[in-house]
């Protein structure tokens, strides 16, 4: 059996780069509106839950509320998505290996279920043993609670589950943080915006190449610090 004992994987900028999906249509959102809105303005809110997401428009002109906000952009995200999914390197290539292992994966993101659902309908049949979405919880990333909702329910499935053998793999400053709260072990590979260095969490640059064995080392690794304490 494999010391990884379920890994949790971020969706947007992980497995899919559906960011610039998100910057387009918070762009024509915003235009609508009569609003001005860049790049950089899209780049703060990755990572971030969706309503607060939506508050930042808000913000910028955007007349509309909250719910109907998440739901404008989440229909032209998934009209993207519908026609063309932008797999992140190195992704499924690692799910496809975890799911031939036995390794438990289950989908944390902040994204709501309809486009989280149309993302793992892509992938092989069971490839996600179920899917913690934005609508899911009260408080999302950087808030543990998406982490510790999925830990819950991984541990509800597989006896003896413990944090230091679930692995977390984010891209951004809140879901790393996120993972970090929980107490799960958390890996980054930054993609639209950095992730600076921090010995809460490891980096990798991409997840191409990578494989079960390097996720394994990251759990002996936690497993060696809590000895030594």
């Amino acid at each position: 059996m494999s010391e990884v004992r379920a890994v949790l994987w971020d969706m947007d900028g992980t497995i899919v780069d559906t960011e610039p999906y998100w910057i387009e249509a918070e762009r024509q959102l915003v235009e609508r509106f009569g609003g001005t809105w860049t790049s950089e303005d899209g780049l703060k809110l990755v990572g971030n839950a969706l309503p607060k997401s939506a508050e930042y428009l808000q913000s910028h002109g955007v007349k509309m509320e909250v719910r109907e906000i998440i739901d404008w952009l989440t229909n032209r995200v998934s009209s993207h998505v519908a026609v063309e999914v932008p797999w992140r390197p190195g992704a499924r290539e690692l799910l496809e290996e975890l799911n031939a292992a036995g390794v438990p994966c289950a989908m944390v993101t902040m994204s709501e279920g309809p486009l989280a659902r149309l993302i793992a309908a892509a992938l092989p049949n069971g490839t996600f043993d179920f899917l913690v979405t934005g609508d899911l919880v009260t408080k999302g990333k950087p808030d543990p609670e998406p982490y510790n909702l999925a830990f819950d329910m991984l541990a509800e499935m597989y006896d003896g589950l413990t944090k230091g053998a679930v692995v977390a793999i984010e891209d951004s400053v809140p879901g790393v943080a996120s993972a970090v709260a929980s107490g799960v072990v958390a890996v980054s590979v930054p993609h639209h915006v950095p992730v600076p260095p921090n010995e809460a969490w490891t980096t990798w640059d991409s997840l191409d190449g990578k494989t079960l064995a390097d996720l394994e080392e990251l759990v002996a690794a936690r497993a060696g610090m809590v000895a030594s304490e």
